[in-house]
């Protein structure tokens, strides 16, 4: 197929909505065309961009700073920077996922659409792993009840958590 605008071999393949309606466009483009293209805004993209400029602007520094500061964040046992991963997608050691939780789960949520693993598992797995994992839910669920000021719950999930320590 050749580009719209210069008769190239087209290599983009744009389709997009114009105007409210349903109306569709398709556009054929080589790099090039396609770059410049893409590289110019819409008029729609100029007036809403020129109605929120001010939010967007304290929105983008605010979220800079805060990036600027997870990514001095480190791993006490491996040492890897949350840059690292950031760059490089892959984490150091089982404790990266503690350590940056906060910032894994809506990733790990957006990915798998779950936060817990419910398939299978490897038949030789630790016979207490269950019980581990149900633990470890137990004490955060615990610690979150404290910072609540739930003491109520929060006394409910020791018990429960002394009961399964009694068990092991």
């Amino acid at each position: 197929m050749k580009c719209d605008r210069c008769d190239k071999q087209a290599t983009f393949h744009i389709t997009e909505r114009v105007g409210e309606q349903e109306h569709w466009e398709e556009r054929h483009l080589c790099e090039n065309c396609a770059r410049d293209y893409l590289s110019k805004p819409s008029e729609a993209d100029i007036q809403s961009s020129l109605a929120s400029a001010l939010a967007q602007h304290l929105k983008i520094g605010q979220t800079a700073e805060e990036l600027a500061k997870l990514d001095q964040q480190t791993c006490p046992m491996c040492g890897i920077s949350f840059l690292e991963f950031r760059s490089h997608g892959r984490l150091g050691c089982p404790h990266d996922y503690l350590c940056f939780e906060p910032q894994l789960m809506p990733l790990i949520e957006n990915i798998h659409g779950e936060k817990v693993h419910t398939g299978k598992r490897p038949r030789r797995i630790a016979k207490g792993l269950d019980q581990q994992t149900q633990l470890i839910r137990l004490r955060k669920e615990m610690q979150q009840a404290v910072q609540k000021e739930d003491y109520e719950r929060a006394s409910q999930l020791r018990d429960e958590i002394r009961e399964l320590e009694g068990d092991a």
